[in-house]
């Protein structure tokens, strides 16, 4: 699949932000899909996780509570709503899908950067203090 990240910006401490994945092909709905992030000098961490049928979701420990991944299998699309952002969460935010989800029988959500298979082009988010 292809995917597609947009919504990131220059935001400031406490404020929200909601940053979205659009993803091409048939497979969508059978996907299980997910948000990493970068940031600079560092390794690429997990954020969010959600299943292909959207019933389980995983979260970073630094985001829980503040962060809600979502998906809209009619829209082919993944969603990260952010509040509460710190200068902590600066990163790039990349969009990650495992097509093969529903196929494999995986009804979890996925945390492991190597499960999954495709990956968009990357959304800058900017916390300022």
């Amino acid at each position: 699949a292809q995917l597609v990240e947009s919504g990131g910006g220059l935001v400031h401490t406490g404020d929200s932000l909601r940053i979205s994945c659009a993803a091409s092909g048939r497979t969508f709905s059978g996907s299980a899909m997910g948000w990493f992030r970068q940031a600079r000098g560092k390794e690429r961490e997990f954020v969010a996780g959600i299943s292909w049928h959207g019933h389980s979701r995983y979260y970073a420990d630094s985001v829980k509570g503040r962060f809600t991944i979502s998906r809209d299998d009619a829209k082919n699309t993944v969603t990260l709503e952010m509040n509460r952002l710190k200068p902590e969460d600066t990163a790039v935010y990349y969009c990650a899908a495992k097509p093969t989800a529903q196929a494999l029988g995986v009804m979890t959500a996925i945390r492991t950067y190597d499960d999954y298979d495709d990956w968009g082009q990357g959304t800058q988010v900017t916390v300022s203090s």
